[in-house]
């Protein structure tokens, strides 16, 4: 019997993918609260064949000590917290969930831009002080959009931005034709920030993406422009940001994910009023969360199967294995 270890916190005891692991011959079983450091990590993983990931980092270390590991199925979409070539190397078969979190996330984009334009959360918090006075926010009908990292979830995204009736620009070096169908322009980064009026970033995180919103970029947006992030927190110099805000240079910024987290409390961002953030809940809504319990089981069951899985990332294992 094969056991499967737990560590991604929405793959929830009562979930049907948990009662499809356990018919399919799995034992499975919670790791228990995080986070893992690496040797804390290589330390849960041990006699497990096969383990259900959250965020945490899986480098060659934590592989090769986890000597009976198998698979690595991720919840959600990135691998970036997965050395995939030591895990190729050492025969480990690594999936993921694309494409099920797409609208999920694009529906917390869109509500970070409004809630930041609109000042939605400084309300909340005045009110509920016993403050009222109104707030002046920024309109968002009309406005251009710019999009950095037009793939499934961004193409979503300038979908919503239609019906508010935005300008919507691209940044991408994989044009989508279904984004240009919906009348996205692409253009350079460059001119994107500094055309528009909120810009959204929904990237992975890559070694061309990483920190490519810095100081200097942050210097091209207008002023009175907003800056959303949805991707990665690694995209963004998260101190050139905090400056930027703190000084009036970009008008404010929705966050969803950080360079750290759970923020140390000592964050500057934490103290920003035009600041809005998210605990890393873009997929986090139950129709999706569903979804993805189910198929995250699924590619733990044909991982140990006869075909390979539908959705394996490094294909090469398969192959290797086959031979």
């Amino acid at each position: 019997m094969p056991r499967v270890l737990v560590i991604a916190s929405r793959f929830a005891p009562d979930c049907p993918g948990r009662r499809r692991l356990a018919g399919a011959g799995f034992e499975v079983i919670d790791a228990g609260p995080g986070p893992r450091d690496e040797e804390a990590l290589a330390a849960a993983l041990e006699g497990y064949d096969a383990v259900i990931a959250g965020d945490e980092r899986y480098t060659e270390v934590v592989m090769v000590q986890a000597a009976m590991l198998k698979t690595i199925a991720r919840w959600g979409v990135g691998v970036d917290s997965v050395d995939l070539d030591a895990a190729t190397r050492l025969g480990i078969v690594v999936t993921n969930t694309p494409g099920l979190l797409v609208d999920a996330v694009a529906d917390l984009t869109f509500a970070l831009l409004l809630a930041v334009a609109r000042r939605v959360a400084e309300g909340d918090r005045a009110v509920r002080a016993g403050q009222w006075s109104a707030l002046r926010g920024s309109l968002v009908w009309g406005k251009t959009l710019g999009i950095v990292g037009v793939g499934a979830i961004g193409t979503a995204v300038a979908r919503r931005a239609l019906g508010f009736n935005m300008t919507v620009l691209g940044c991408d070096p994989r044009p989508r034709e279904d984004a240009r169908e919906l009348g996205v322009r692409y253009v350079s980064l460059e001119e994107l920030l500094r055309e528009a009026d909120f810009v959204s970033l929904n990237a992975p995180a890559t070694a061309e993406t990483c920190g490519i919103i810095g100081a200097r970029e942050l210097t091209l947006m207008k002023p009175t422009a907003f800056l959303i992030n949805t991707g990665r927190g690694v995209l963004v110099d998260q101190g050139a940001l905090y400056e930027a805000l703190r000084d009036g240079r970009i008008a404010g910024a929705g966050l969803d994910v950080l360079a750290q987290e759970p923020p140390d409390p000592a964050d500057p961002l934490l103290r920003l009023s035009n600041c809005v953030l998210m605990p890393h809940s873009g997929s986090n809504e139950h129709e999706t969360v569903a979804r993805i319990n189910c198929q995250v089981a699924e590619n733990v069951i044909e991982a140990f199967g006869d075909e390979a899985p539908q959705f394996c990332v490094n294909q090469e294992v398969w192959v290797q294995r086959r031979r």
